[in-house]
Formats: C-alpha cells, structure tokens, sequence
C-alpha cells in the first residue's frame, strides 16, 4: 500500500475480503507493490450471519434508524457487507451497500494519520506547541500536537454548545477556530496525563497541519490517506452544504415527544455543511472504504517504520473505564481491536479492526439521536459474533478473543431504546 510522498514508499499491512487488494504506486526513485494477506473468499456462515443480522435489526429498532449498513471481514472465515431497512419512513428507497455516509468520529484517526506522515517526512515535530502553528490559543503554550492526537490536551467538546445550531442551519458553514471556541471556553483538565473526549482537540490539529504543510485538510488527507490505500469513496468535502456524496444514505434526527422520541417521523438532515466536523468527523465515505481504512489503520500500514508507534502510550478512555477500554492516537483501543466510533448529524459510525489477524467490524446507521454509544455497541456485539466463526476449509483460526461478549452489548443497545410509546388508538 503505497503512500503518496516525497519519501520512499511507506510499507503497508492492510488486508481482507473486498479490502484485499493489490496495491501498486510509483515513485521518483522506488516503486512498491502491496499483495494484502488472504482473505476467505466467501460469505460467513449462515450461523454466524443470523445473529449478527438480528443484532443490527435490534439497533435500529431500539435508536429509531431506519436503515443500516454493514461490513464483517473474519479473514480466516469470510465476509458480510450488507444494507438493511430503507432510507426514511416516508421513503421505502431501499439501503444499499454502496451508499456514502458521515464517518463521524473516524475521522480523527485519519487526520492522526496526517500528523504521523508529516512528522515521519520532517515537517513538524510531535511535541511543536500549538500556538507555533494555530493563533489566538497562546495558553496553549504547554499543549503540542501529539496532546491534540491523543486527546491529552485538557481541552473540552463544542459539541453540546453547539448541536442544536447544527441541526437549525445545517447549512451554516463554520471556521474550525470558531466552532472550537466552545470547547475551549471549558474548564481544562490536566493535560498529558489523562485522555478527554475534545473535538476542539482534532479541529486545532487540522488547523495546525494545514498551517505545517500549506495544504488544505482535504488535500492533506487525500495525499497521506485516501490515495495511498484507494478508497475512491472518501473524502473531506469542501465546506459548502451537500449530501455525502451521489448516492448517500439518508441521514436522520429524531423530534423529542412525551416519553421520548418520535421515531414515526424522522428529520432529514442528508444536507449538511462538513465545516461541522472539519478533522474532528466531517470525512464521508462508504462501508468498503471504512473497513479498508480500519484495517489499515490499525495496523499502521501507511508508514514504513512505525516509530514512535501511534498507539504505544494509551490511557483508560474514562475514569471508570474498563482495563481493556482505552484510548490514544486518535483511536480507541478496545481489547485487541483499534478504531473509532461516534455520531455526527443524521448517523452514527464505528469501525474497528485487529492489527494482527486483520478482523475487521464497520456499521453506520441512519440516525444520529442516540449518539455515539450505539454504533460501539453494535460493533462490539458483531466482533463478540463474528470473533467466533468457524475457520473455512483449509484454514484455522487463530487465536483471538475479546473481552466482552455479545449478550452485554445487545443489553446495552436494548436499553438505549429511544422511541416514545404511540399512544393508543382510539
């Protein structure tokens, strides 16, 4: 998998079912060709299919989503990528497969990806202070870019000040400085000692990286991810209000009624400006491109000599978080796996993948009201599924297990049930 540089082509490691490709690129002085490992050309088991099938219709029923899309790849065993459900109540248009979404919070390990590349070619340093590369932040003279990375920079979340705006005007276009203020304007905690969920964080990197290189954040994750691994379906999109691209996935919000939501009527929110989520989570994309990023990313497959490694020094992802449950890089690290999830409007997104056997989990569902939680918990509940499929002919199964179980996250999602109870007919 090359990586599209003035270097040498970095060496890649990515690999599995519809993201097992061959990759090939040309350079000034070297050319690289990538075979990824084998994947098990064939579908999951029907045993393995049907509860992991049951899983997402559980999702979407309790969290108001009328469609959904998903992709398992077992590399030992085989393959699952399919679309349920329709793009809205009012319209029966079924989901496809291909269809292009919001990747949410994903995109932090991408923009992640960019620090790490412009590190390894000697445009900027890991420890820089942000205020030599973003202006107006001087009292964040003791914060550096690897802080803003790995969530260690004390600073808060815009999100909660600024949701109900992104709903109102979806059209409104925000200048990342801007829309972080809000997050900034928080009470920091401790920096490098504790991880803290900020999308100011990851706004500030972008701003710092294209400030670094003279690039645009679109340019920049186009040049360092999304051509060195093909996905042709990913992008940061210019600011202007649109669809995430040509053929989307409707995206939706649900109108809060008495004893809950009203899940008979979503809000189509399709159309909306990506300044929203900049490099914190404006990246659209498709469920292959996803899962081909997760992998990839996971096992750092766009640099040539991962070193300091991204995801050495991880901290637990809450006070309260389980051992196995933490965070650094950009990604959370999730027992073996290393990915992402959250929600931006109109869908919730989590992919994540094993660096060493290449197992990998994406979902997307059509609506965003319940946060982010769902879509972790529905890609943990598929692993713990997918985690057991027996090995294809020929092949053995290596050995790999989780931390968690499926039943703990099908309880969970059942109890983020979100819709309100119909009244009764008269």
């Amino acid at each position: 998998m090359p990586h599209l540089s003035s270097r040498p082509w970095r060496a890649a490691v990515a690999g599995a079912a519809a993201l097992a490709l061959v990759l090939t690129g040309c350079a000034s002085e070297d050319s690289f060709t990538y075979t990824a490992p084998e994947q098990v050309d064939q579908m999951l088991p029907d045993d393995t299919v049907a509860p992991m099938q049951a899983a997402v219709e559980n999702a979407m029923a309790k969290v108001g989503a009328t469609g959904a899309i998903v992709g398992v790849w077992v590399p030992w065993s085989g393959t699952w990528v399919t679309a349920l459900g329709t793009q809205s109540v009012e319209d029966q248009t079924a989901v496809t497969a291909d269809m292009s979404f919001r990747i949410g919070d994903v995109t932090r390990i991408m923009t992640c990806e960019v620090l790490y590349a412009l590190v390894d070619e000697g445009t900027v340093e890991l420890d820089a202070p942000v205020p030599d590369y973003v202006s107006g932040v001087a009292k964040m003279k003791d914060i550096t870019l690897l802080d803003l990375c790995n969530g260690t920079s004390g600073a808060g979340s815009s999100e909660m000040a600024v949701a109900g705006m992104w709903l109102n005007t979806p059209e409104r276009v925000w200048a990342p400085l801007e829309l972080a203020s809000f997050g900034l304007g928080q009470a920091p905690t401790a920096p490098h000692t504790s991880y803290r969920d900020s999308d100011a964080g990851y706004l500030l990197l972008g701003l710092a990286l294209e400030r670094a290189s003279g690039m645009t954040a679109s340019e920049l994750i186009a040049k360092y991810v999304t051509n060195p691994l093909e996905l042709t379906s990913t992008s940061l999109p210019s600011p202007a209000a649109a669809a995430p691209g040509e053929n989307p996935l409707s995206g939706n919000r649900l109108n809060a009624i008495e004893g809950g939501f009203d899940c008979t009527a979503p809000v189509d929110i399709t159309t909306l400006s990506s300044s929203v989520g900049y490099t914190d989570s404006g990246v659209v994309s498709t469920i292959d491109d996803l899962g081909r990023f997760a992998q990839a990313a996971a096992r750092q497959g766009l640099r040539e000599d991962p070193k300091p490694d991204q995801f050495a020094t991880p901290l637990p992802a809450s006070p309260n978080a389980e051992s196995w449950y933490q965070a650094t890089g950009g990604a959370y690290l999730v027992g073996p796996l290393i990915g992402q999830h959250g929600s931006t409007p109109g869908y919730t997104t989590a992919a994540y993948a094993d660096p060493t056997t290449g197992f990998t989990v994406a979902v997307v569902l059509n609506n965003s009201t319940s946060g982010s939680s769902v879509a972790a918990y529905l890609a943990w509940e598929l692993a713990a599924i997918a985690s057991k499929a027996p090995a294809a002919q020929g092949q053995t199964a290596p050995e790999f297990g989780l931390p968690f179980t499926a039943e703990q996250y099908h309880e969970g999602i059942s109890a983020m049930a979100v819709c309100a109870t119909p009244p009764p007919a008269e």
